[in-house]
């Protein structure tokens, strides 16, 4: 009996023994090493992209000089449809951002963008008394740009190169607002319509607004350094004629 006790004890706790030895050498064999973490902390970016803006507004301007005139002087002048600010009803561009991720979460930033937009318009002076009617029709392109303070909130899923974000930001916009208004006077003791009234143009500059603007987009990170984004915002100016849409692509580069 004494004999036969040791091989018992070892029939008993022997296997145990080697299967928690074999556990723990499977465990560390088959543990997966750590994801790559593409999005840190504390990281500065500095992004430059392209841009497509396009307007809310439908692009559908008064063609007819003398139904402008006409139309003014009954009262309800009828120019057609526009933005009041971009004048078009797009404009290609870009811009760039610099944004601080103070945790890889949200960041703030200072955004900049300028397009070449372009802008039709008119030139119409009559009188009668002379008799002059000359009317013009104006197209010039020009520079429309904007600064804005940002905020951002991202997403980088776990384990992979993808971050979705959304942003919002405030600012200046400059550049655009010009406009042509038209004045007629009638000629006393003469009907009047679009070819008896004196009639003249008076243009206004451009003006500075405010500009607030929100949106969303993907980053993908090509390296730990460099990335790939795509976003689609919307600018607010003032009113629903003047506010517009942006698509933006171009490359982050992370610090």
């Amino acid at each position: 009996m004494k004999r036969f006790l040791p091989f018992l004890i070892f029939a008993l706790v022997g296997p145990l023994a080697l299967a928690g030895g074999y556990s723990d050498k499977d465990m560390k064999q088959t543990a997966a090493p750590p994801c790559p973490d593409w999005y840190a902390d504390n990281e500065w970016n500095v992004t430059i992209w392209g841009t497509y803006l396009f307007t809310n507004t439908d692009y559908d301007p008064s063609l007819w000089l003398v139904d402008i005139v006409q139309s003014t002087t009954e009262g309800h002048p009828e120019l057609g449809t526009y933005d009041k600010y971009i004048g078009g009803d797009h404009a290609w561009g870009g811009g760039g951002d610099i944004k601080y991720f103070f945790h890889k979460y949200f960041g703030i930033g200072v955004e900049g963008f300028a397009v070449n937009a372009h802008k039709t318009g008119f030139d119409i002076f009559e009188d009668p008394t002379v008799p002059v009617f000359t009317r013009i029709k104006t197209r010039h392109e020009r520079a429309i740009g904007a600064v804005l303070g940002t905020f951002t909130l991202r997403y980088p899923i776990p384990c992979t190169r993808y971050a979705p974000y959304a942003f919002a930001g405030i600012g200046a916009i400059f550049g655009g607002g010009e406009s042509d208004q038209l004045i007629t006077t009638p000629v006393p003791g003469v009907p009047q319509d679009a070819f008896h009234t004196l009639a003249r143009t008076e243009h206004s500059g451009s003006r500075s607004e405010l500009l607030t603007q929100f949106g969303g987009g993907l980053e993908i990170r090509i390296t730990k350094n460099i990335g790939w984004t795509n976003d689609l915002s919307w600018g607010v100016i003032d009113g629903p004629r003047n506010n517009f849409g942006m698509i933006r692509t171009g490359l982050n580069f992370a610090f």
